[in-house]
C-alpha cells in the first residue's frame, strides 16, 4: 500500500486552496490538477508499505506527542520540471511544523523506515505537469490550527487516484 503521513484541511482552508488551484488551471494550457478531496500537506512520504510497515507507522503515530499549532499559507510557487511544472501553495516558516516533521521522521527511522534525506519543504501540491505563462505570486496569508495528523493510503479507484486515512493521531489537547 502506497502511504504517507499528512495534515488534512478543514473546509475553509480547502476552499481557499481550491481557488488557487482553479486560478492556475484557468490560466494553463495543460496540467494534471489535484482533486479537491486529495489536497493535503505531506509530513512524511513512506512509499509502498506492507502490513508490518503500516503497523510500525501506526505505532510511531501513537508514540508521537504534539500540541496543537497553527500555520499560514502565504504564496504560490512552482518546481520546474521538463514537460510541465509542479505548482504548489507554500507555507510560512513554522517551527512547530518543522519540529513535528523531525520528531515523526525520527520515530519512523527508529522503526526501520528509510526516509528521504532532504530538507523538509512544506508545500501543498495544486497541479502537476502544468504548462502556463503564470509566475509565482504571494497571497494574503490564510491557514488553520492543526489538531490531528493522519496516516494515508494512496490507491486507484475506478481509475482515479484516491487518498484515504487509515489511522489518526490527535494532538495532546484536542
Amino acid at each position: 500500500m502506497r502511504s504517507f503521513i499528512a495534515i488534512n484541511f478543514n473546509n475553509d482552508t480547502r476552499t481557499q486552496l481550491l481557488k488557487l488551484r482553479d486560478k492556475i488551471s484557468s490560466h494553463s494550457k495543460s496540467g494534471n490538477f489535484s482533486r479537491s478531496e486529495n489536497i493535503h500537506l505531506t509530513l512524511v512520504f513512506l512509499g509502498d508499505c506492507d502490513g508490518s510497515q503500516i503497523a510500525v507507522a501506526k505505532a510511531a503515530l501513537n508514540a508521537l506527542v504534539f500540541s496543537p499549532f497553527s500555520f499560514e499559507i502565504d504564496r504560490v510557487g512552482k518546481f520546474r520540471r521538463y514537460g510541465g511544472d509542479i505548482w504548489w501553495a507554500g507555507l510560512k516558516e513554522n517551527k512547530s511544523l518543522s519540529s513535528l516533521h523531525n520528531i515523526l521522521s525520527g520515530l519512523l527511522r527508529d522503526g526501520g523506515f528509510e526516509l528521504e534525506n532532504r530538507k523538509f519543504s512544506p508545500h501543498i501540491t495544486l497541479g502537476r505537469e502544468v504548462v502556463t505563462s503564470l509566475d509565482p505570486w504571494d497571497i494574503e496569508p490564510f491557514g488553520e490550527r492543526v489538531t490531528a495528523i493522519e496516516l494515508m493510503k494512496s490507491e486507484r479507484i475506478q481509475g482515479k487516484l484516491t487518498y484515504s486515512a487509515v489511522h489518526r493521531k490527535r494532538s495532546e489537547s484536542s
